[in-house]
């Protein structure tokens, strides 16, 4: 789960660019120092509710968009590709797993066992 402090860095970064305005402006439209600014941008810094309401007003939006976990088209792809290949991995390893066990597949080293195995009995 992503910490509240990255949400907030992540929408500000999205909603100033999406508006074509930088930091600086951004910051004397909130009557804030760039610094602040800054630092709330990295998710270093956490505003008070006066100080997102201010954004918010800057950023020409509403105070819960600040906070919203919207996932892009191309991130949703990302999270879906990675739990398929992590859904087929585990497959993939507890297929192996039972073939093992059940000495469908004989490894070099299972064979080699297998056959020290006979001779010392």
């Amino acid at each position: 789960m992503t910490n509240i402090r990255v949400i907030l860095a992540q929408n500000l970064k999205e909603n100033r660019r999406k508006l074509g305005i930088t930091q600086p402006m951004l910051a004397e439209r909130a009557g804030l120092s760039t610094h602040y600014l800054a630092m709330i941008e990295l998710a270093r810094k956490f505003p008070t509710a006066d100080v997102l309401d201010r954004l918010a007003m800057a950023l020409e939006i509403n105070s819960n968009e600040l906070f919203s976990v919207a996932v892009s088209p191309e991130r949703a792809m990302e999270q879906l590709q990675q739990t398929v290949t992590n859904n087929l991995n585990q497959a993939i390893e507890h297929a192996l797993e039972r073939a093992i066990e059940r000495q469908i597949i004989i490894c070099p080293y299972t064979k080699n066992k297998n056959e020290n195995h006979l001779k010392n009995k």
